[in-house]
């Protein structure tokens, strides 16, 4: 063996069985029939440089038994999806990283209806081509009460998209208290940058007065923008003027009044106990010209950003050499259209809707099916207690700054592994169950979890002790 000169770790490397065995062996074969070659020759691969390396640790060489008993391990890892199904057992109802809202059934069925064949960009009624915003651009201004809407792919780009087409070149004044990161480091100044339009900031971080915008409003001018800071909260000695305040101020100088809202409550955040969350609808009613807000936080649907008011402004966007670059493809739009149309009828969102009807699961009917949970987890082998408790969740997101919301948890203690090996191996189960921790204990939070996903909740838990070393080595 080149680049070794004991004699005795030659022999032991010499030993390894060779890659051509392990694809050649029956084991391989059924593999290959299904993933294909490359997988099960990748995973062969895998297996042989692991062993190589361990035998230069100073280990013996594996028999051809033992690395082809790990070969449907490896290939199964090998040709796993990245994105794959989990249960958010943190608490947190709208966890970013966990894609934030989860869809409503309608919407998943209109998203697997679109994924083949669909009229995106035809008018079935004349066969001619259509607008791929047909299904979704009306329902925006129903819903928001304004004369049009439109949709992009988040509200950072509605942000950017309504700055260039209706202030490029020009001024808009925004409350210092409302320059927001709205997250992965983009902040509001840096997409005034992109945009095109210049930002012109009055006010202090806690106080901004009407007099500041009349103020700052000059030849340059082009619009007053209001931010909600969905993802802050300032308190103690604090003010901010009103979209009401504001468009009096806008009408009089002949200027635009922008309002975003970010979080998009279409919903009665009241009727769940947190109230104070502008709706898009709102800013329009109170004097706006457009308002700007997400589909994947309080409204529940796909990521998206909707942006609705005055006609003329709406068009003006859409006409926009960018607004190709930002618009939504056939998945979303049909998941988004599903979405909307829920939200017409508000009884039917806050059954439908999973972000509302988890918003709005009462304490009681949480801290009975944590009862149940919990009796049927105390005789696991790695479950040393599981006890029910009341504890305080955060809506997440980018909504509700601050609001808490009561919870129901099971709090487990693991026996025989820490709460972090117990906390990864469920990371790593075959349906992921994400927890958070707390004095030692993992909790697993129920007013994140739907109910229909219960049952397959207690199997992955149940199924802990099974994977532990595997998952663990």
């Amino acid at each position: 063996m080149a680049g070794t000169s004991n004699p005795e770790l030659t022999a032991r490397l010499r030993r390894l069985p060779a890659i051509h065995l392990l694809t050649s062996s029956p084991e391989a074969r059924e593999l290959e029939a299904v993933h294909g070659h490359r997988a099960v020759a990748d995973a062969a691969r895998a297996l042989t440089n692991a062993a190589r390396a361990e035998v230069m640790a100073g280990g013996e060489p594996p028999l051809l038994s033992q690395l082809i008993r790990g070969m449907a391990h490896t290939v199964q890892k090998q040709v796993q999806p990245h994105l794959r199904r989990v249960i958010n057992a943190t608490g947190v109802v709208l966890h970013t990283n966990l894609g934030r809202a989860p869809l409503a059934q309608a919407a998943i069925d209109a998203l697997l209806t679109a994924a083949g064949a669909c009229n995106l960009e035809l008018d079935l009624q004349t066969g001619l081509r259509g607008s791929r915003q047909a299904g979704v651009a009306p329902l925006i201004a129903q819903l928001l009460g304004a004369p049009a809407g439109t949709a992009v792919n988040n509200c950072a780009a509605a942000t950017v998209i309504a700055l260039r087409a209706l202030c490029r070149g020009r001024e808009v004044i925004v409350s210092r208290g409302q320059l927001v990161e709205i997250g992965g480091s983009f902040r509001l100044p840096e997409i005034f940058e992109v945009s095109g339009a210049r930002l012109r900031e009055v006010g202090c971080t806690n106080i901004s007065r009407v007099e500041d915008y009349q103020r700052a409003i000059g030849p340059e001018t082009a619009a007053i923008m209001r931010v909600h800071p969905s993802n802050y909260r300032v308190e103690g000695f604090t003010h901010s003027p009103s979209v009401a305040d504001l468009a009096p101020v806008a009408k009089n100088a002949g200027i635009l009044l922008l309002d975003d809202v970010g979080s998009g409550a279409v919903a009665d955040m009241g009727l769940c106990g947190l109230p104070g969350e502008p709706g898009p609808a709102d800013g329009l009613n109170a004097g706006a010209d457009l308002t700007l807000c997400s589909a994947d936080k309080l409204l529940g649907g796909p990521q998206a950003g909707l942006i609705a008011g005055r006609a003329d402004l709406v068009e003006k966007i859409r006409k926009d050499p960018l607004f190709r670059a930002m618009r939504l493809d056939k998945l979303v739009l049909a998941a988004l259209e599903a979405t909307l149309r829920i939200h017409l009828d508000s009884e039917r969102a806050w059954r439908e809707i999973p972000v509302l009807a988890l918003l709005r699961a009462s304490l009681e009917g949480l801290l009975c099916r944590a009862e149940v949970l919990a009796s049927q987890l105390r005789t696991q082998e790695w479950v040393a207690s599981a006890e029910v408790r009341q504890e305080k969740t955060l809506v997440g997101g980018g909504s509700l700054p601050g609001m808490e919301l009561p919870t129901a948890v099971v709090a487990i203690e693991p026996r025989g592994i820490s709460v972090d090996e117990a906390a990864k191996t469920l990371r790593l189960t075959a349906l992921p169950v994400l927890v958070r921790r707390k004095d030692d204990r993992i909790l697993i939070d129920l007013r994140s979890v739907v109910p229909t996903d219960d049952a397959a909740l207690l199997e992955a838990l149940k199924s802990v002790s099974f994977n532990l070393q595997n998952i663990l080595d």
